[in-house]
C-alpha cells in the first residue's frame, strides 16, 4: 500500500505527539505524517505548499477559526483531500454540520483506537465514517422542529420519486445506521435495505453514502 501523506491539526501538542507515536507503532494503513499544525491559517498554508497531502486529521477547536468554518474552505480548495475530524465534541449538531461542510469522517478522542483505524480505513476507501454512538440527528430520530414534514419537503420527496419506504431508509442512513441495523428496525432483510440504498442514491444522483447524507441534510429531507 502506498503511503498516505497526512497532516495532523490540533492545539494540544501532547496529543499530536501521542498520535504520531501511535502511527509509528501501529500503522497498517501506512499513514505518513508529513506535517503538524495548530491553526487554521497554518493548515491552509501547509496544504498550498504540500499538494500531495492525502489526508487531514483535525480537531474542531482551533484558536484562529472554528473548525466547522474551516472544513468547507478546505473542501473548496482541495477537493480530493480526505478530512477526518478527531475531536472531543460529540453533539449531533457538530457531527451533522461537519459532514454537511465536507468532512469524510468523525471520531471522538474518547473512542477506542480500533475506531480510529476503522475510520481511517473507511475514509481512505471513499466512504463516510461515524464512530460508534455518534449521530447527525437527535438520538431519538426526531426533527428539531417536530416530526411533521414541510410542504417543501413533501414536494421534494415526490419530485425525486422516493417511496415511503425509501424515505424511511434515508432517515435511518442519516443517523449513521448500517444495513443490518436498518433492517432490524424496519423488519426487512439486509439485502432489501441494500436495494433501497442503491435506488435512493440513483434517484438522488449521488454516488456514495457521504454524498447521500450531505444531500439529505442540505435539502432538509430528514
Amino acid at each position: 500500500m502506498s503511503a498516505v501523506n497526512s497532516v495532523l491539526v490540533d492545539v494540544q501538542t501532547i496529543f499530536l505527539a501521542g498520535l504520531k507515536a501511535y502511527f509509528r507503532e501501529v500503522n497498517p494503513l501506512n499513514i505518513n505524517v508529513v506535517g503538524e499544525e495548530n491553526t487554521a491559517e497554518g493548515l491552509l498554508l501547509f496544504l498550498h505548499k504540500n499538494l500531495q497531502t492525502n489526508l487531514i486529521i483535525m480537531d474542531l477547536n482551533l484558536p484562529d477559526e472554528d473548525g466547522l468554518e474551516l472544513i468547507p474552505k478546505i473542501r473548496k480548495q482541495f477537493r480530493d483531500v480526505k478530512i477526518l475530524v478527531l475531536t472531543s465534541y460529540g453533539d449531533y449538531k457538530f457531527v451533522g454540520q461537519a459532514l454537511k461542510s465536507g468532512a469524510d469522517g468523525y471520531i471522538l478522542k474518547s473512542n477506542e483506537t480500533e475506531d480510529l483505524l476503522k475510520g481511517l480505513e473507511e475514509v481512505l476507501s471513499g466512504n463516510t465514517y461515524l464512530a460508534p454512538g455518534l449521530h447527525i440527528t437527535p438520538p431519538n430520530g426526531k426533527r428539531l422542529l417536530g416530526n411533521k414534514k414541510s410542504n417543501y419537503e413533501d414536494r421534494f420527496v415526490i419530485k425525486q420519486k422516493l417511496t415511503t419506504r425509501e424515505h424511511e431508509v434515508l432517515e435511518l442512513i442519516t443517523q449513521a445506521k448500517n444495513n443490518k441495523e436498518i433492517a432490524k428496525e424496519l423488519f426487512i432483510s439486509d439485502q432489501t435495505v441494500g436495494v433501497h440504498r442503491k435506488n435512493i442514491m440513483r434517484k438522488l444522483g449521488v454516488r456514495n453514502t457521504i454524498n447521500l447524507i450531505k444531500f439529505a441534510l442540505e435539502n432538509q429531507l430528514v
